[in-house]
């Protein structure tokens, strides 16, 4: 599994002209499954989301968690964070998990993060044509792959 995490003051997710989700400060997160991941890998995603510290403590230093300051999350499901670009200008999609394996750890990496932080995540739609807007905050980006844990 891959994810982006960002830190934002807001964001939102809009699905046919509909608001679906927003969140204040906190983190706005784009989850991508591929072939092969297990559960194992989205508790793992789910506990480092939860515990990373990069938001600022009172001396301007990265040093709190989402956990820590009662920020929100914001998750959205993103197959294309799986794209191959090796060949060609088309990126080819074809480690992406198909919906049998991607809903249900999704689902456990929302539930784990709900279960970590104490708090409600807000979500997307699986599978759906969605408009998020965010404001980064810092700006702050990480990316984390299950696969690249050691």
């Amino acid at each position: 599994m891959r994810l982006v995490i960002q830190r934002v003051s807001r964001a939102s997710v809009t699905i046919s002209g509909e608001l679906r989700a927003s969140i204040g400060p906190g983190l706005m997160v784009l989850v991508g499954v591929a072939e092969g991941d297990t559960p194992d890998d989205a508790r793992w995603l789910a506990a480092k989301t939860a515990a990373m510290r990069i938001f600022s403590d009172a001396d301007g230093v990265m040093n709190l968690s989402v956990t820590d300051t009662g920020g929100e999350i914001l998750a959205v499901s993103q197959f294309t964070l799986n794209a191959s670009t090796r060949k060609g200008n088309r990126p080819s999609y074809i480690r992406a998990a198909g919906h049998d394996l991607a809903i249900p750890l999704y689902e456990l990496y929302c539930d784990e993060c709900r279960r970590l932080i104490g708090r409600p995540v807000s979500t997307g739609v699986f599978g759906a044509d969605m408009q998020v807007s965010l404001i980064n905050d810092g700006p702050v980006t990480i990316v984390i792959d299950s696969r690249l844990r050691e």
